[in-house]
């Protein structure tokens, strides 16, 4: 019997090494993010009531709050996005001016909520749901630049949408809708902080994302390059760096291992793996662009109530990419 030693080299490293930079011209891209149904986030028909008689001939008209939880988009490849329900789209690329402002369009491009618990009424109880409706208005984005790598920014979101009620005993019924519009003030906590890669990013790399609530993917749109995090700390950043540092001084030291085993022959077997690890979740990788959403992963945009709405919604960084390459070598 001849005894062959396996060995399996391990290495991970970081497929796109961070750091922090100076930031002289914003990039455009999406701005990705998640609704938690904490009661933040909710529909006040105080001043535009439901009427009597939309449900059916004895409904009564409603003057109180709906409130509303994200539903995860749907995108090309599932799970893209993470939980995220509010896509933004920063349309051209802004340069820092001598009094370290920039300014860009902005446009909301997917939207995707729901109520939180049935809508109760006297003619049964209704799911609802908010997705946009047709083409979205632009506005304009002035970001403020109070560090070299981050600050704040000032962006009066328009909103066109409608809500749709869908009976929760799941019995076929009139087709009913609300349409109806508003503006979303500025977020009173907008901040933003940026990271720029040791190698080229995927930046021509798109997602596709269903627009219009049907959960079929209808629009491509284009990835960010990470020069604008929404909602992100120094800190935070600081931590993405030193975990993508990390990864690259585990890819320079690997991690051998030796299983000993007997064979009458011996073969050689290569495989090779290339994963994302994202909080808890192992998906395959594709470049950047990949988002996780989850309680504390930024600030809140919080924006005052205004004409009856309002939205608070947790921004999702984007996940760190880690490539894995298990070599086994006799």
């Amino acid at each position: 019997m001849k005894k062959a030693f396996l060995c399996s080299l391990i290495l991970a490293f970081a497929a796109l090494p961070i750091f922090a930079a100076p930031v002289s011209t914003i990039e455009n891209g999406i701005d990705v993010w998640w609704t938690p149904g904490d009661g933040s986030t909710f529909i006040n028909f105080a001043n535009r009531p439901i009427p009597k008689g939309f449900f059916c001939p004895r409904s009564e008209a409603f003057t109180g709050k709906i409130i509303l939880r994200g539903s995860p988009l749907a995108t090309g490849r599932p799970g893209e996005l993470g939980l995220a329900d509010t896509i933004v789209q920063r349309l051209d690329n802004a340069t820092f001016g001598p009094n370290g402002v920039a300014v860009t369009r902005i446009q909301l491009r997917a939207l995707q909520l729901e109520s939180i618990a049935p809508f109760k009424t006297s003619c049964g109880d209704f799911n609802i749901k908010v997705v946009t409706r047709g083409e979205q208005p632009i506005t304009k984005m002035r970001i403020i630049r109070e560090t070299e790598t981050g600050g704040r920014y000032v962006a009066p979101v328009r909103v066109n949408f409608k809500l749709t009620f869908v009976p929760a005993d799941g019995i076929s019924a009139k087709r009913l809708e609300i349409v109806r519009d508003f503006q979303l003030l500025p977020a009173t906590n907008a901040t933003w902080n940026a990271v720029s890669y040791k190698r080229a990013s995927a930046r021509t790399a798109s997602v596709m994302v269903d627009t219009d609530g049907d959960r079929v993917p209808d629009t491509s749109l284009p990835k960010s390059v990470g020069n604008f995090l929404v909602g992100m700390s120094q800190e935070r950043v600081r931590d993405l760096v030193d975990r993508s540092n990390r990864q690259a001084k585990t890819a320079t030291t690997g991690d051998l291992e030796h299983t000993g085993t007997t064979t009458n022959t011996t073969t050689t077997t290569t495989t090779t793996t290339e994963t994302r690890t994202c909080g808890t979740q192992t998906l395959n990788y594709e470049g950047y662009g990949d988002y996780e959403c989850f309680s504390g992963s930024g600030n809140p945009s919080c924006h005052p109530e205004t004409e009856g709405s309002s939205h608070c919604p947790q921004s999702c960084e984007p996940c760190v990419a880690v490539d894995t390459h298990t070599v086994p070598d006799p």
